[in-house]
């Protein structure tokens, strides 16, 4: 018969660089897994849930330029979807396999029917389900076209007989063609900008993951104008490192450094960041944005000037056009704020706590200290996020994952995964919630199976931590937050890799020692307090009142023998971080 389509598939996806398919097999995938297996330059990964696949693709695609994953006709197809929303509000290129029943057997809801285009309609940018061979060949050229220049998640449906159908070559581009330009704002745009900057006094730059790539040229901008730089999560591993002018991050995970510059500047440039909660913008001051997708602009904040434009690109056309500042008051003192606040996070981490209540900081603190320069670390939605942010140290080769847009559960041991595969000599290490990592607790059997040496730090706090958080802030009492949690390191030996349980902090760091040390994969559960406690860099008298309100409620309930204790240890860090 000759090429099948699938064979046209496999063959095309490798000359775009995609290295390997996550995927759970069967029905009809069947088709495309032949095909990898007779082909043998891509790798098939199979993954016990399709979720944690396209997770998986999800980090290599941040970490690598392109991944890919599979699912087959019904509930694989709908086990997807979770990770694509991640991967497509991260602007990861993952390209999604999504196999469906024979064509002749659309619309009369057959076994394991549904309908891609509408399925996948809200989590990727390109969606389609070609039905001849000719149509496969365009669409799949237009698939990756879209994913490698959008940044976007791009799903084709094929279904089951068009995959064992005689590859047909298509009239247009048979492979995927990457380009990259120059892509900066107008000069008369840019002078708008320099004047801004020329007569303001007090600035402070704030950049996201589009400025990741413009590290230096951001440096080079704060020591020319004299500008404090704060950053989101998302670009805390490009931004901080070998920035003497940076200032911490802003947000919900943020410290209150950055955002008392930002709410004390006349001038606010925004480089590179979709940064979604409005509520920490200042509103007095001008702002000025620069993004890769104007259309972005102007949507989080109340934005004076808007500049579609790469920020490395825009920035190296900027520099000629203003004029260097002597007058350095302002940065000093945001610098001397900032200073404090770490004074008072490095307090925070050499506080160990007791028997099964470790603190998580001084954990993590750990964990920063132990890792290699160049780990990449992969972070649980949830109080594993507060804790990475704050307390994870760049160094200009680290890079950390995590679900930053979506806010998805269980996202760290996957993206492990993929970050595994995608980077085999650097040092992978997952920062895990005991809520997150018991949602995918299968997909410990495949980090065995591809003997991907990942070291996975469960923190068991016995709770789902940030949402116990979020309804005492609000004045209701934490109810079905409680975890009951089986002996994680138990099962990690019954997965077949190394499992370790810490209860008291005199063991924590010999643990990790010796689990970082492993040859192949390993997990660590540290017990920690279920109290320790997260706040926002803007902490409102509300939130200050609902907590108390929430303890009152507990006490009455019954549940006041260890409340006092709890709320007054609460209460000082809140003051603490004021």
């Amino acid at each position: 018969m000759g090429k099948k389509v699938a064979d046209q598939l496999v063959e095309t996806i490798e000359k775009a660089g995609i290295k390997r398919i996550y995927a759970v097999t069967g029905d009809s995938l069947n088709e495309v897994n032949d095909a990898v297996r007779r082909r043998g330059t891509v790798q098939w990964v199979h993954v016990r849930h399709e979720e944690a696949g396209a997770y998986a693709a999800a980090a290599e695609a941040e970490l690598n330029g392109i991944a890919c994953c599979a699912g087959s006709s019904g509930p694989g197809h709908v086990h997807l979807v979770n990770g694509l929303y991640d991967a497509n509000r991260s602007n990861a290129s993952v390209f999604a396999i999504a196999s469906t029943c024979s064509s002749t057997e659309f619309g009369t809801q057959y076994f394991q029917e549904t309908d891609t285009t509408k399925l996948f309609a809200d989590c990727s940018g390109y969606n389609q389900l070609p039905v001849t061979p000719v149509q496969f060949s365009r669409m799949i050229q237009a698939a990756l076209q879209h994913t490698i220049q959008k940044k976007e998640v791009a799903v084709l449906g094929l279904p089951g007989d068009l995959a064992a159908a005689k590859a047909v070559e298509g009239p247009t581009a048979a492979f995927a063609l990457p380009t990259k330009g120059i892509y900066r704002p107008q000069d008369s745009e840019l002078r708008r900008l320099a004047d801004m900057i020329n007569s303001s006094e007090r600035i402070t730059i704030y950049c996201g993951i589009g400025a990741r790539d413009a590290h230096d040229e951001v440096v080079r901008l704060a020591e020319t104008i004299k500008a404090p730089v704060g950053y989101s999560f998302k670009a805390k591993m490009a931004i901080q490192h070998h920035n003497p002018y940076e200032i911490g991050m802003t947000g919900l995970l943020g410290l209150p450094s950055a955002y008392a510059s930002m709410h004390s500047s006349d001038l606010l440039i925004l480089l590179g960041t979709d940064f979604p909660y409005e509520s920490f913008m200042p509103e007095q001051c001008k702002i000025a944005q620069v993004d890769i997708r104007p259309e972005r602009i102007g949507r989080r904040a109340k934005v004076d000037l808007a500049l579609g434009g790469d920020v490395k690109d825009t920035l190296e056309a900027l520099f000629p056009m203003i004029r260097a500042k002597e007058n350095d008051d302002f940065l000093m003192g945001q610098l001397q704020v900032y200073e404090k606040v770490k004074e008072h996070m490095v307090t925070l981490a050499e506080k160990k706590g007791g028997d099964c209540t470790i603190a998580p900081e001084f954990v993590t603190a750990l964990i920063d200290k132990l890792a290699d320069e160049d780990a990449i670390f992969t972070v649980d939605t949830g109080m594993c996020c507060v804790w990475g942010a704050r307390l994870l140290g760049a160094t200009g080769k680290r890079e950390m994952l995590g679900s930053f847009n979506h806010g998805s559960m269980a996202n760290a041991m996957p993206m492990a995964i993929g970050a595994a595969f995608a980077r085999p000599g650097q040092q992978v290490v997952a920062l895990c919630g005991d809520g997150g990592i018991s949602m995918l607790l299968g997909d410990l059997a495949t980090i065995v199976q591809y003997k991907l040496p990942v070291k996975l730090v469960v923190f068991d706090n016995r709770a789902l931590g940030m949402v116990k958080l979020e309804m005492e802030v609000a004045g209701l009492p934490d109810w079905q937050t409680d975890m009951y949690n089986p002996d994680f390191a138990a099962v990690a030996k019954a997965m077949g890799m190394e499992g370790y349980s810490v209860s008291a902090p005199a063991e924590v760091e010999g643990v990790l020692r010796k689990a970082f040390a492993a040859e192949g994969p390993a997990l660590v559960r540290v017990c920690t307090d279920p109290n320790a406690l997260a706040m926002p860099p803007k902490i409102e008298f509300d939130q200050m009142k609902g907590f108390a309100i929430s303890m009152a409620k507990l006490i009455l309930a019954g549940r006041g023998e260890d409340v006092w204790e709890t709320a007054r240890s609460n209460i000082k860090h809140i003051w603490g971080i004021l």
